[in-house]
């Protein structure tokens, strides 16, 4: 029974892997400051909110309102992956540029984090 238990558990967790193509000058966050995200929230240029909680639940809020939930967990690739409770699964890499912070979507798409206010 244990036998059948364990490979299920694994049904569960969404597994992604991801070729991150990096330009020059862009560098992947430590795993030190990836682990800072617990409990902070990240503003985009388009008014969007993703809040890491201390307890792994993550949500984004849309700019224009709306907010989808899920969870996140760091993988050993320093990507950020989220299920989300709506069945959507993604992973995102950070990366500081010019002192800038960068979220890569698996698309190879850019979405600038606004610095913090400090708030």
């Amino acid at each position: 029974m244990l036998r059948l238990a364990i490979p299920l558990l694994f049904l569960g967790l969404p597994v992604w892997a991801a070729d991150w193509t990096l330009r020059p000058g862009e560098e992947p966050l430590s795993m030190a400051e990836l682990d800072a995200f617990e409990g902070r929230t990240l503003t985009f240029y388009d008014d969007g909110q993703s809040r890491y909680s201390a307890d792994g639940a993550y949500s984004y809020t849309y700019g224009s309102g709306g907010t989808a939930f899920g969870t996140y967990r760091i993988a050993e690739d320093g990507s950020i992956c989220t299920a989300f409770d709506h069945g959507f699964n993604r992973c995102d890499l950070f990366v500081r540029r010019d002192g800038r912070l960068i979220l890569i979507d698996e698309k190879g798409q850019r979405f600038p984090v606004r610095p913090d206010d400090g708030s």
